[in-house]
């Protein structure tokens, strides 16, 4: 179990640089570190992510970068929202210990020329078939930070399911000494997935969101019930369209490995979906 800490006497240090951050990080050898890795535009999301690691361990870092290398050049790296004055301020009252916030010279230095290229869970046809560049991107940043913070556990969200299953395989295949837990999917009140692009949502966009996650929950009702896979993802992509959005995808998966499934009995299964609504890409996903 975590020691106590009175989270009176916690002050959140803010490291910039690789000697200082070492040199913070030393000093807690014997106790429990969790990170929790961010892109920053923090919402409840993220910091029910802080709230979970700060259960697990004694000491809970959060990194805020925006990673480059899993962003293809016709996406919104420039345009990704940025509140880093929310943001720390948001951490310094949740009295996290550390904020990590490297810069892009850190992390990707002169002359870097090596990068992660994950197979398995990353090669399913789902977020990979779209963003070919992304997991390689994710897996090469999340490996620097793991390998540089050395934490006992990390904390990811199940919202970004693919991902979850990516990067715990690559934990474990590349022996890394880190425990990837996943955290149930955070929402608001109308159902809807937090995530940071869901600012790009005009008001009319937003009022519409919602039919994402209320599809997913009827067709993952349906299938229950034993209604044909088929049918009822084909039905569902199409309400899906019908409100407006551009689907990527709407597959039903193996929950752990995610290979394609023929019928819930093949499962656990999971609802996995994509689907652009404007300017903002949305996912979500629901166990059946």
């Amino acid at each position: 179990m975590p020691q106590t800490v009175p989270r009176s006497s916690v002050k959140t240090h803010t490291l910039r640089t690789l000697p200082a951050f070492r040199k913070w990080r030393d000093q807690w050898r014997g106790k429990s570190v969790a990170l929790v890795p961010t892109m920053g535009a923090l919402h409840e999301g993220h910091l029910t992510l802080v709230r979970y690691a700060r259960r697990k361990c004694d000491r809970v870092i959060v990194s805020i970068f925006v990673n480059p290398a899993q962003f293809a050049p016709n996406e919104d790296f420039g345009s990704y929202p940025r509140t880093w004055d929310a943001d720390t301020a948001q951490l310094k009252a949740l009295k996290v210990d550390a904020i990590w916030a490297p810069n892009v010279a850190t992390m990707y230095p002169e002359g870097f020329a090596t990068k992660i290229v994950p197979g398995g869970p990353a090669l399913a046809g789902l977020e990979d078939k779209f963003r070919p560049h992304f997991f390689g991107g994710v897996c090469t940043v999340v490996a620097k930070l793991l390998l540089q913070v050395r934490p006992d556990i990390a904390t990811f969200g199940e919202k970004d399911y693919q991902q979850l299953k990516v990067v715990t395989a690559m934990a474990r295949d590349l022996d890394l000494g880190t425990k990837i837990a996943g955290v149930p999917t955070v929402r608001e009140k109308d159902g809807l997935a937090m995530s940071s692009r869901n600012a790009y949502l005009s008001p009319d966009q937003r009022a519409v969101a919602p039919v994402l996650h209320r599809v997913l929950k009827a067709c993952a009702a349906n299938l229950r019930g034993g209604a044909p896979l088929a049918a009822s993802l084909g039905e569902a992509e199409a309400e899906i369209e019908k409100a407006g959005f551009a689907v990527d995808y709407l597959e039903a998966r193996h929950a752990e490995t995610l290979a394609p499934v023929a019928s819930v009995k093949d499962g656990p299964v999971r609802l996995l979906v994509a689907a652009r609504l404007g300017r903002a890409r949305l996912i979500d996903n629901i166990a059946v």
